[in-house]
């Protein structure tokens, strides 16, 4: 064998390897070794799931950078492929719009480890998904409106986007709540439409895409046509605000009923006050203290944390008049208040 077949043949069969690993060094950052933590917004919600990346990252020695996109699913883009470029070693991320993102996020999860929090892509290469069951906790807020209007009624539906899984999953729960459904997250009712059950009505479904202005506008649009509406259900976290100022403004306050997701401060006090029926809280904090602690065992090749669903359920809760004082004086000390 000549000396340049010799090398030849070795060259073949080292290249694989060496490939490797170059891709383990990729995805381990080399040295020091740099994580992200990436929004689909910016909202309080996130403020509080950037606290709990904060904790867990101190608690284990990390490098962990919040990512907070204001610009929608372009900009997230743009976020994604720097990080990428800086060789970050592992991201979680809130696709903003899972279904036309596969692409991306597969050239992420092959060049980093990629897991996914609050919103899933579930037909993306990605590691794991953290949060709840979005299904059945729009269930749980379908059951906030039945409390709130025992004899039925008319109702609308108010959310940022459709596009992200969570929220097709989380209208789609209010909606089968309503209606006496069976247990089905696979199904969707198109936005447009009234839907009709025996005893509720949902008018429609109104998006705003984080648009704070549009999302009262959305409001008052619905105060003037339908009148007669019996309970608004806002099911991003700035929603139920927005709500509630169109309500007062409009002197209608007590007289709509309100349903309510997330947590924000002035939902919150609207449940203290009697003017909202309760809200379906996720844990944002845990989103991202678990986000990081899962980012560190897959960096280290620890594969234990990783269900065999892909799914770590992080539960959803129900807040109503009896419990808020306790959850937000919990919030609060969680946000260092």
């Amino acid at each position: 064998m000549t000396l340049h077949r010799f090398f030849s043949i070795a060259l073949r069969l080292l290249l694989p390897a060496c490939l490797a690993v170059l891709t383990a060094c990729q995805k381990s950052g080399g040295g020091a070794r740099q994580f992200a933590f990436v929004t689909n917004g910016v909202d309080p919600f996130w403020t509080l799931a950037e606290q709990g990346v904060k904790a867990a990252a101190a608690e284990n020695q990390m490098d962990v950078k919040v990512l907070m996109p204001a610009g929608g699913a372009v900009e997230q883009k743009s976020m994604l492929e720097d990080l990428l470029t800086r060789g970050t070693t592992g991201i979680a991320v809130s696709p903003i719009d899972a279904a036309n993102q596969v692409d991306l996020l597969n050239e992420v999860a092959g060049r980093s480890i990629l897991i996914t929090h609050d919103s899933d892509a579930p037909a993306s290469n990605r590691e794991v998904f953290i949060g709840v069951n979005n299904y059945d906790a729009g269930r749980m807020c379908g059951q906030l409106v039945k409390e709130a209007l025992p004899q039925g009624g008319a109702v609308m539906i108010f959310i940022g986007r459709l596009e992200q899984d969570n929220s097709r999953l989380r209208r789609q729960g209010v909606i089968d709540e309503l209606l006496d459904r069976s247990h089905d997250p696979s199904r969707f009712d198109p936005p447009g439409g009234e839907i009709k059950g025996e005893r509720y009505t949902v008018l429609g479904t109104l998006t705003d895409n984080f648009d704070r202005a549009l999302a009262k506008a959305n409001v008052e649009d619905t105060l003037s046509r339908f009148p007669d509406v019996g309970c608004l259900i806002g099911l991003f976290a700035y929603n139920p605000p927005a709500i509630l100022e169109a309500l007062e403004q409009a002197g209608k306050m007590g007289k709509v009923k309100v349903a309510a997701f997330d947590e924000a401060e002035r939902t919150l006090q609207g449940i203290r006050d009697g003017q909202v029926q309760g809200t379906v809280v996720q844990n944002p904090y845990m989103y991202g203290f678990r986000s990081v602690e899962v980012l560190k065992a897959l960096a280290a090749g620890d594969r234990t944390v990783v269900p065999a669903d892909k799914f770590i359920n992080v539960p959803a809760r129900q807040i109503r008049k009896d419990t808020v004082d306790e959850f937000w004086k919990d919030l609060n000390a969680k946000l260092g208040k």
